[in-house]
């Protein structure tokens, strides 16, 4: 039995980390399955996932093979079965669509040859250039069912609930993906004419007459209208639009799971996987959970899944894995914990000209730092590479394959194509098995939060589809893009950070915003803000809670009608903006608490007039324009930044700090570059979670609301090294009380450490005795066994503590 209860995963009543390796059983030979399997066993995972590519089992209509008839490597259920053998959980990805630099996105060819009518056009009446399909299209769905018939034929028995091993099945894959990055809307005429049903639906006649000049039917001209909008109602159809297209992945992603269900699947979770990375950033990830939280949401049963394809996580990006984690958890129901299903690993060589190289510290450290806020499933993808093999009926596409990269596929896996493991699979494995040895302790632990959250905005990342011809849309775009994410990213959120602080998000545009739940806001904004969020803000503001906004105040709606309710409660009016160009140096000062900074330039600043109480503290040089300020609002307090302030710790812990937030867990690194945070158990069992994100090591004193933990002792972190340290965790009749080794394995009658300093500490509590050992000395204070290693963590890093 497979639960979903309290943000953790529960099997057979026991709440576990579910650690899974991608292996594609089509792309290797059948007798490489089993080294691949032992492999994924020693880099310590409990699970496989796998597509299930619809182009390979069924290349001919009607003629599926998921047994391996055709080609051995195509048996599906002697895959599955394989894994159940080892003693491993199976993750299902049955698509349709897969991506994997599949043909067709793992489309059969002949399902697009015989339907012609379901390949999409978009803006202006064009072709889409993407291999994206009418997802809603009916010839579509009713080749997709018989499909998912064939697959959940396989996958019923199997179910862990039935006694087998498949423990979820993901529907689809990156829905809404491949319009997003072409910019590409699916406009075909059968989405237009459900589009209007909808517009219908959401408005009475009469706004919708002030919203469109053109009559909304099943015409032509209307459908012309729409693909080809005007400037007078371009901002209200974009809008639209992506309300729309959330709902109808939602209905989308709602049928699969009907016919998954129609045909036995039951009691298992079901997966939507979030796209939206790039380029190693995690910038545009919100757009993802925008297009797809109404579908994950809309009813119990479902799970988010992250797509994290970063590379480092480094001083650089790791604000970014760290907000896109607490922004899926800000819009998920109460139950629904994190996971991410595809966990990019390996060295990066995705060219195939080693132009990757990544640190082998990447999947640790992202791997530390998702199970550290709560993540209960990682799918490391891809585990393991594979070939891509010919297609029977020759396609003349220039290689004739399944997929687009020619022979071999994954040469960035830390398993190559060929069996090799490369230089990331050892770094990788210790940290799957160090987070294992726990796993049962960490299934059940929550990240702690400091009162300070950061807020979210689905809307703001609503910019899939952009109308090229629209000059608005694109001064819309432009102007949420520049404050999303960003500087407020680069430079508030990693202050925050590096200053200590233990944040959640919050969905301010959909939930509630309460002051007492929510005591502190950290909001990114941008001078486009809806009505109602406006409105909420300042009830919020009014009702006692605490703002500190960064970016722009703003001035309009998302539709770009003047709106400055946020800023009229704060006794302030926008002036306008100050640009810097190559002639002028914009720079800001500070005044008044914010003074004593050295003079910065930045790029842009918004300038106001200030009417009501409330003091400036960042002005601009040469008019003293104020371009930041503090006041009060009702019972409560905003400070607001107005200017692309840089990375100033201080700064901002000092505003936060006067908003009524205080980092709990803070480190008095001299070079900071040093990630925390701690997670806690109902029973306070507890682990203080430590990155060292820079190539050099690091002295520090951990403090936890302004007392030296352990002791006092001084931490010694070693370059881009990752540290999971114990507090009050409990091994049957041993707790340690604190240590700055890691646990790595527990027995009956020992527990083995990973050391960490230049001399370690295990400080126990147990009646148990002790057996001495050559490599660490005992010493006894009180009721607490202090053990310290005779070993420098550089030379040798193992250490095992026996007991009587």
């Amino acid at each position: 039995m497979i639960e979903i209860v309290n943000k953790q995963i529960i099997i057979d009543g026991k709440p576990q980390i579910i650690m899974c390796g991608e292996i594609h059983y089509f792309r290797l030979n059948r007798s490489e399955w089993q080294d691949r399997i032992d492999k994924l066993k020693d880099a310590g995972c409990n699970a496989v996932a796998s597509y299930v590519p619809w182009l390979c089992h069924e290349e001919v209509e009607n003629n599926i093979d998921l047994e391996g008839k055709t080609r051995p490597e195509l048996d599906l259920a002697g895959f599955i079965d394989l894994c159940a053998e080892n003693g491993l959980y199976f993750f299902l990805r049955p698509g349709p669509f897969i991506m994997a630099e599949m043909k067709n996105e793992g489309i059969p060819y002949w399902v697009i040859e015989k339907h012609p009518e379901i390949i999409p056009i978009t803006w202006d009446g064009k072709k889409t250039l993407a291999k994206t399909l009418d997802y809603m299209a009916p010839e579509f769905l009713k080749e997709t069912k018989k499909w998912y018939a064939a697959v959940m034929d396989i996958t019923v028995p199997r179910l862990q609930t039935n006694g087998g091993n498949i423990l979820g099945i993901q529907l689809d894959n990156e829905v809404g993906m491949l319009s997003w990055v072409s910019n590409c809307p699916d406009l075909t005429d059968n989405v237009l004419q459900d589009f209007v049903v909808w517009l219908k639906d959401r408005y009475d006649k009469m706004s919708l007459m002030e919203r469109y000049p053109f009559a909304l039917d099943h015409s032509s001209e209307c459908h012309k209208s729409i693909r080809s909008p005007k400037e007078s109602y371009v901002t209200k159809l974009h809008w639209d639009l992506g309300y729309y297209m959330r709902a109808r992945f939602a209905k989308y992603i709602a049928e699969l799971r009907q016919y998954a269900e129609e045909f036995g699947v039951k009691d298992v979770p079901f997966i939507v996987n979030i796209h939206g990375t790039g380029g190693g950033r995690g910038f545009t990830y919100p757009i993802g959970i925008s297009q797809l939280y109404e579908s994950y949401t809309q009813a119990p049963g479902y799970l988010s899944g992250s797509d994290i394809y970063f590379g480092d996580l480094d001083m650089q990006s790791f604000q970014d894995l760290y907000l896109i984690n607490g922004f899926m958890d800000a819009v998920h129901l109460p139950d629904q914990p994190l996971t991410s299903v595809e966990f990019n690993c390996g060295d990066g060589n995705f060219g195939n000209n080693f132009s990757g190289r990544l640190d082998p510290s990447a999947a640790d450290f992202k791997a530390r730092m998702c199970i550290a806020q709560g993540n209960r499933l990682i799918n490391y993808y891809l585990m393991t590479g594979g070939r891509n093999y010919r297609l029977s009926e020759r396609r003349g596409d220039g290689n004739d394959r399944i997929a687009s990269t020619g022979e071999r596929h994954g040469f960035a896996a830390p398993i190559s194509p060929e069996g090799e493991l490369n230089y990331t699979f050892l770094r990788m494995a210790r940290s799957i098995k160090t987070l294992m040895a726990v796993s049962d302790k960490l299934a059940v632990m929550e990240e702690e939060r400091d009162n300070v959250s950061f807020a979210f905005i689905p809307d703001y990342y609503m910019t899939e589809s952009c109308y090229p011809g629209s000059s608005k849309m694109r001064e819309i775009y432009q102007n949420l893009e520049a404050n999303r994410s960003t500087a407020s990213w680069e430079n508030m959120a990693r202050a925050m950070l590096l200053a200590g602080y233990r944040y959640g998000s919050v969905d301010i545009q959909n939930k509630p915003l309460d002051p007492v739940k929510t005591p502190v806001l950290a909001v990114p904004s941008a001078l486009y803000m809806a009505e109602d969020i406006q409105e909420k803000l300042v009830v919020y503001l009014t009702n006692g809670g605490s703002v500190l906004l960064y970016g722009e105040l703003p001035a309009y709606d998302m539709e770009g009608h003047p709106c400055d309710l946020l800023a009229n409660s704060m006794g302030v009016q926008a002036a306008g903006m100050r640009l810097a160009d190559q002639d002028f140096d914009l720079s800001v000062y500070g005044d008044r608490w914010a003074e004593g900074r050295a003079e910065t330039r930045v790029h842009k600043a918004q300038v106001f007039e200030m009417f009501q109480q409330g003091d400036p503290i960042f002005k601009v040089y040469g008019t003293d324009e104020p371009c930041g300020f503090d006041t009060k609002v009702g019972k409560g307090r905003a400070i607001v930044i107005a200017a692309p302030y840089p990375c100033d710790i201080n700064l901002f812990e000092q505003a936060l700090e006067k908003l009524g937030a205080k980092a709990g867990l803070t480190n008095d690194s001299k070079y900071h570059g040093v990630f925390m945070t701690s997670t806690a158990s109902k029973q306070e069992e507890r682990f203080i979670h430590i990155l060292n994100l820079d190539g050099f090591d690091k002295e520090m004193h951990i403090y936890e609301n302004g007392k030296k933990l352990l002791e006092g002792r001084k931490l010694e972190l070693q370059s881009k090294e990752g540290l999971m340290l114990p507090i009050n965790i409990v091994f049957g009749d041993v707790k340690i009380q604190y240590s700055t080794a890691e646990v790595i394995n527990v027995h009956t009658d020992a527990i083995d450490f990973r050391l960490t300093q230049p001399e370690d500490v295990i400080a126990l509590r147990t009646d148990r005795k002790v057996i001495p050992n050559d490599s660490y000395i005992v010493q006894q204070s009180g009721d607490v066994t202090y053990l310290l290693s005779r070993k420098h963590a550089k030379v040798d890093d193992q250490l095992t503590v026996n007991f009587q």
